[in-house]
């Protein structure tokens, strides 16, 4: 009978799963399985692994599994003992109501499984032995490595990319809601953590682990001792901000700007249509700026850098110590298999190369043919770039050209709010760029990494995790960096200003400086993100998704109700309406990127801490939340730290010394003003600082054409001020650089420099004050060791000696059975009277054995 192409393919689909399932059979695996009918919809295949699959492949991963011995935990001493019982006594209505172990000051000693030495391991029942977690990662390792000889497909992850397979998941636990009292761990996970009514408790990071595995539990851990540390910094950024609050009133300089007596007349802000105006009018801006500019920005940039030292520090212990009870010390590589697009390129070499490689069969893919894979990404991530620059430059230019046309406006009030409403619009529609470039640049990001072809899934995820960090980090900062670094910097003066596009001058910063744009800037950004992108789409998107696979699917649950009316749903049925597990990768990017607004331009926005404790108590719970009750259950996956991501905070912890350096000498008056007022000041106080830092200029050199049309300025005006160091129009160097300007600028330099290296060499102290292993636990590690060994020498040394009693024993045996045959008396009842070293003896010795 001659099929049609689309029933040929599912024939030949439906030979691969027969001959996978008949592969998995060989493998020891048992499978329970749904006819396949088409009329049916979907087929479930259930997999179950008995314990002589569990045992051998525990074995061969080498997987550590609990052994008779328990050994005495160190516990610490004196004063740090009681501090840590005061601690528990204070934090007991904190902790989630989870089973903990009986007894916390004992361990029980692990060791990798072995069928030979089985007499070790705690072995009370072989259906609990293996937890649920060991046992799907078991049988996920079985299920990566089983082949088909049918194109050649390797696992199940390249039948799943073939479509043979929809999808391949562990079951949940059961339902984490519902009328039934059976309690299982995804109920108590829900109850205990992943509600928003269970916010101000602590994580149950060990039922997490032992639930998702220990790649999520790291994760949980990590996210939990940053929200933590970011407590005192939220405290220390709300006392800075009140510092500002309450110095606003005897700051001289914000006295000076307001104080209507000194008339200060400003020149044009535009060609033509601006007029002349009072600096006294930018009085709400200069009082506004000290909020954000004032000394106390410089010390609290120096406790961030260190605060960034101090929580990797910290979170290295923390690894360490979590390392140590969840037994990943000592933890090898596991041997990656390929993924299923690298097989299929390899297959495609193979089959174009048939003549020439048949002799080979290591062959690998070279860096010749990955070439336009390179070539693709150098090219699409520099366009990438380079786009986000271009949104950045559109944003400037609507900026200017905004300002431009508001000035040409008849209405007063439009005209007095210029500055006010371009400022607001614009970070609104940067918001709404970055936000949509993230989107464009994470699916980007993954086309790029595909195209390279990488080998292994440890190797594709570093490769997505570098592009997505590059591409979202100049997206997220390309803004920030230009308000910081270059607004206002490259304008011109009065009568050779900079022109943008002929007639539009290049913008420049509020009177009070560009501190406090980039604080508006910076803030509607992360709160914008943190919002719109880590809340409304993190919580909208996967019930969207849900809903669209639940309507998606409501066809085939009509046709099964017509057979099945009575029968309830499975586990396995309602786990597949969930969502997949996609990787971890989305959740740590966008806190990342968040602790990038923490320490990066912290200087300029003290209460960036604050907004990002508020976001992480729901965070966690959203996450939480996610995990236990939207996402089907991941593989479980045994890492010792989070990896490369570790890396990219220790770069963001560096670079942010960098930058607050330059925020605090380049973008703020903290240099200019401590200048004055110890080189230039009359009596050592800030008195006549505005004064100092505006230059003159005659009004008669403006160019043609650019004078103030119909000036409504009370006085007739012969020279203007502007915000410069410059020389007067009277100096016989009119209107080049005075010597203040070359002054303040090797101050910026100097500042930049003693700044860098007093925090930099600061963080190397407290990174070398703190270990990166706690000495109870190095100390913990060393007895482990010992006792080990010490355990292992007493079984063996136990084991010995029952072989000899054996031997001894079978001797005595034969002696007397060969004296038995000599004399021919041996009887029944003499055995029973004299049993020892009888064969009646022994036997049930050995039976009792």
């Amino acid at each position: 009978m001659e099929l049609s192409p689309l029933d040929a393919l599912e024939e030949e689909r439906r030979l691969q799963r027969e001959e996978y399932e008949r592969n998995l059979l060989e493998a020891g695996l048992e499978i329970e399985k749904d006819p396949e009918n088409k009329s049916q919809g979907l087929s479930f295949v259930r997999i179950h692994a008995p314990w002589q699959v569990l045992s051998r492949e525990a074995e061969l991963l080498k997987i550590k599994m609990p052994t008779k011995k328990m050994y005495e935990i160190t516990e610490e001493k004196g004063i740090l003992k009681t501090l840590s019982e005061i601690w528990c006594k204070l934090t007991e209505p904190l902790q989630p109501q989870v089973p903990q172990q009986e007894n916390t000051k004992m361990k029980t000693l692990s060791y990798p499984f072995s069928r030979e030495k089985i007499y070790l391991y705690n072995i009370k029942d072989k259906d609990t032995f293996f937890d649920n977690a060991t046992r799907s990662r078991i049988v996920r390792e079985i299920l990566k490595r089983t082949s088909t000889k049918t194109r050649n497909s390797m696992g199940i992850s390249t039948l799943i990319a073939n479509n043979v397979y929809d999808a391949a998941y562990p079951l949940h636990d059961g339902e984490y809601e519902g009328q039934n009292d059976d309690m299982n761990e995804r109920k108590l996970l829900y109850q205990e953590w992943a509600r928003y009514g269970v916010f101000y408790k602590f994580q149950p990071i060990d039922l997490i682990r032992k639930y998702f595995g220990e790649k999520i539990g790291l994760y949980f851990a990590w996210l939990g001792l940053y929200t933590e540390f970011l407590i005192p910094s939220s405290v220390v950024g709300i006392i800075v901000f009140l510092y500002g609050c309450i110095t606003i009133e005897s700051d001289i300089p914000s006295k000076e700007m307001c104080d209507q007596r000194n008339a200060f007349t400003m020149c044009p802000l535009c060609d033509k249509f601006c007029d002349y105006w009072n600096l006294s009018s930018a009085c709400a801006t200069a009082r506004a700026s000290h909020l954000f500019d004032n000394p106390a920005t410089v010390f609290f940039s120096v406790f961030m850098a260190l605060w960034a030292t101090m929580f990797l520090e910290q979170w290295k212990r923390l690894q360490m110590r979590l390392s140590y009870f969840w037994d990943l010390t000592g933890l090898e590589e596991e041997e990656e298999h390929p993924r299923p697009e690298y097989e299929n390129k390899l297959l495609q070499k193979k089959l174009k190369n048939k003549n020439i490689t048949t002799e080979n069969s290591n062959e690998k893919l070279t860096w010749s043919d990955r070439m336009p894979g390179y070539a693709a990404n150098f090219g699409l991530i520099l366009f990438m770039i380079m786009l986000t620059f271009s949104a950045v430059f559109g944003v400037i230019v609507y900026r200017i050209t905004t300002a431009a046309a508001l000035s040409f406006s008849t209405n007063e009030a439009t005209r007095s709010n210029v500055r006010v409403t371009v400022t607001a619009t614009a970070v609104i529609i940067n918001l709404v760029v970055v936000l949509i470039l993230d989107e464009i640049y994470g699916a980007v990001a993954k086309w790029l990494t595909e195209i390279e072809i990488p080998k292994t899934e440890k190797t594709f995820e570093e490769r997505l995790i570098l592009k997505a960090f590059l591409l979202k980090f100049v997206n997220s900062y390309a803004s920030i960096f230009y308000v910081a670094f270059f607004k206002g910097r490259f304008i011109g003066r009065p009568g050779r200003y900079v022109y943008v596009f002929e007639g539009y001058r290049m913008e420049e910063c509020a009177p009070g400086g560009c501190l406090m744009e980039l604080c508006i800037q910076l803030s509607i950004i992360m709160l914008g993100k943190q919002l719109i992108q880590n809340n409304l789409f993190e919580i909208g998107i996967p019930k969207l998704k849900k809903l669209f696979r639940k309507l998606k699917d409501e066809r085939t649950v009509l046709k099964e109700m017509d057979t099945n009316q009575s029968k309830e749903p499975q586990q396995w049925d309602l786990d597949y309406i969930l969502e997949p597990f996609t990787g971890l990768t989305p959740e740590y990017m966008e806190m990342i990127i968040q602790f990038g607004f923490v320490t990066l331009f912290v200087a300029s926005f003290p209460l960036a801490p604050v907004f990002a404790l508020l976001n992480n108590i729901i965070e966690v719970r959203l996450d939480a939340k996610k995990f236990v009750t939207e996402l089907r259950r991941p593989d479980t996956v045994r890492e010792k730290d989070i990896g490369i991501w570790y890396n990219i905070l220790s770069v963001i912890g560096k670079l942010s010394v960098i930058i607050n350096a330059f925020v605090i000498a380049v973008t703020s008056d903290f240099i200019p003003r401590l200048m004055y007022q110890y080189a230039y000041s009359q009596n050592g106080t800030m008195h006549g600082f505005i004064n100092h830092t505006l230059s003159y200029f005659n009004v008669s050199q403006l160019k043609a054409g650019t004078q103030p049309e119909n000036s409504l300025f009370a006085q007739e005006v012969s020279f203007c001020r502007f915000k410069d160091y410059r020389e007067p129009p009277w100096s016989p160097h009119q209107y080049e650089f005075s010597k203040q300007y070359w002054a303040v600028l090797s101050a910026r330099l100097a500042f930049v420099i003693l700044f860098q290296n007093l925090v930099m060499f600061l963080s190397v102290l407290v990174d070398w004050m703190i270990p990166d292993i706690p000495k109870d636990i190095s100390e913990q590690i060393k007895k482990e060791k010992t006792v080990l060994v010490d355990f292992f020498l007493k079984e063996e040394h136990e084991k010995l000696k029952l072989i000899e009693s054996f031997i001894a024993r079978d001797k005595q045996k034969r002696r007397s059975g060969a004296k038995s045959k000599r004399t021919r008396a041996a009887s029944f009842s003499q055995c029973q009277r004299s049993p020892k070293g009888s064969f009646t003896s022994f036997s049930s010795q050995h039976t009792v054995v």
